[in-house]
Order: C-alpha cells, then structure tokens, then sequence
C-alpha cells in the first residue's frame, strides 16, 4: 500500500514538472526564437507577414487646444 502511495507521489511530481516547468520554458523559448527571427528579417528588409499598422492622421482625442503666439504690443 505504501509503494503505491509512493508511485502516485512520484506521478504527481513528474506531472507537476512536466506541465509548471518544463512546458511553459518550451514555450516561451519557441515565442522568443520566432519574435528574433521576425525581428532579424525585418532589420534585413525582408517581407513580414505582420506589417505595422499605418498612423492615424487627422484625428483628435481629448481636449487639445493649439497653440498660438500672440504679438506683443
């Protein structure tokens, strides 16, 4: 009975490692490769798939007032 205790504490451990640890540093490590890559393709003038977005002109948020200089007298 105590051996099985053993082995579903062992199980439970690898599990743990497995999907807390290993797994997520797969991940990020396979995002980090793709994010250098895409970004050493465009530093090279490579065509990207994700091209920024273009600026938005002409729009106004807020409560923006232009400037203007008044002459002295």
């Amino acid at each position: 009975m105590l051996l099985y205790l053993f082995y579903f504490f062992l199980a439970y451990m690898v599990y743990q490692l497995v999907f807390k640890f290993i797994l997520p540093i797969y991940r990020t490590t396979k995002q980090v490769r793709r994010n250098f890559s895409d970004m050493q393709g465009r530093m090279n003038g490579q065509p990207n798939a994700a091209k920024p977005q273009p600026e938005q002109k002409g729009k106004v948020v807020g409560d923006y007032i232009d400037f203007e200089e008044v002459p002295d007298k």
